[in-house]
């Protein structure tokens, strides 16, 4: 039986009959735990170098058979070099890694990663409109202090177009590239250029009214349709009306939130409004029409005798239209019986002539 001078199944946490997704998975894990420029402990340098040896050899079928037959794997003159190691992409592995970093001083084994100009930003922009102008919809001025595109140096940032050269620093790929030594080899990384901020543009004269941002801030005004349907909650999108981009880069975009303010006479349910309206005592009695309130104006309702306090009338698509163009709500009418508070004598003698004309046995007796 051979002693094994060291355990790599131990070293990457894995079982003997791990498969080699297994074994890679234990590496990306450990290799993110030790590597050297995110592990600034004195020994992950030596801890790293021992879990790239063991995942070269359990990722390399022919190494790994001669490491369980014999306890050890022949690396050849000058020992273990993970660049070298033929059955372990590293490269990939590093770059999943770090993939999160880039842009944050680390970009490793990448190639030139130059960042263009950054989008502008989105705006939010909040309106109140009536239900009037919810339902048949509306047209809004508004005022947003915001980022526009320098008029002087059409967004460039440049005084002359002349005066954008590529970066000295990172002749024009945005990325710097690092070269350290460590005990297993030299180890290459890139980091954003500080220069040019990873664009890869220098600007040796910048233009005097953006100082070389390519915008200014200011005031703006323009107008926005609001269409008919919107509702308290609902947010539109204005493409390119959001800040400008750096440089020439698209602007971001403006996203308006809708508030209906309370009417005054109108409650809305989704589409259908409902509205609550006083018809005469002998109107409800004798029947007869009356004249109703809509969104648009007015509107005549039919009342048919003997019409009780609560009944809803209904008016069909006589609500808010839907926002999406599926049809119209309804209008829905609760009339309440108005009860007259000073009556004339003659009034009460009628009224008192009808009482006695119309007693019946009451409700529970």
């Amino acid at each position: 039986m051979s002693i094994l001078t060291k355990d790599y199944y131990d070293i990457l946490g894995v079982s003997k009959d791990a498969s080699k997704e297994e074994i890679k998975k234990a590496y990306k894990r450990l290799a993110k735990k030790y590597h050297p420029d995110l592990n600034k402990s004195s020994n992950a340098a030596e801890k790293f170098k021992e879990i790239s040896e063991a995942a070269a050899v359990l990722g390399d079928d022919q190494k790994r058979q001669q490491y369980d037959q014999f306890g050890s794997a022949d690396f050849g003159p000058g020992g273990f070099d993970f660049r070298k190691a033929g059955g372990f992409d590293f490269g990939s592995i590093f770059d999943e890694i770090f993939a999160g970093f880039s842009g944050h001083g680390f970009d490793i084994f990448g190639g030139n990663r130059r960042r263009g100009p950054r989008r502008g930003r989105d705006v939010l922009y909040d309106v109140s409109i009536t239900l009037e102008e919810a339902a048949f919809g509306t047209k809004k001025e508004i005022e947003i202090d915001s980022y526009v595109e320098c008029n002087k140096c059409n967004g460039t940032g440049a005084k002359r177009k002349s005066d954008i050269i590529n970066c000295p620093e990172c002749n024009g790929t945005g990325t710097v590239r690092h070269a350290r030594r460590t005990p297993f080899g030299m180890f290459a990384t890139q980091s954003t250029c500080r220069k040019c901020q990873g664009t890869g543009e220098f600007i040796e004269n910048p233009c005097p009214e953006c100082d070389g941002e390519g915008r200014i801030e200011k005031e703006i005004s323009f107008e926005i349709k609001i269409p008919s349907g919107v509702d308290t909650g609902t947010r539109l999108r204005v493409e390119g009306k959001g800040e400008a981009g750096e440089k020439g880069a698209s602007n971001g975009d403006l996203y308006v939130n809708i508030h209906v303010k309370k009417h005054k006479y109108f409650e809305r349910k989704g589409n259908d409004v409902y509205v609550h309206v006083p018809i005469p005592f002998a109107t409800a009695a004798l029947g007869g029409e009356a004249e109703v309130p809509t969104i648009k104006g007015k509107a005549t309702i039919k009342i048919p005798s003997g019409t009780q306090g609560g009944k809803v009338f209904r008016l069909r698509e006589k609500g808010i239209p839907d926002l999406h163009g599926y049809g119209k709500g309804d209008e829905n009418i609760i009339v309440q019986i108005d009860v007259p508070k000073k009556l004339s004598k003659k009034q009460k003698e009628l009224l008192k002539e009808f009482s006695g004309s119309t007693k019946k046995k009451g409700w529970f007796f």
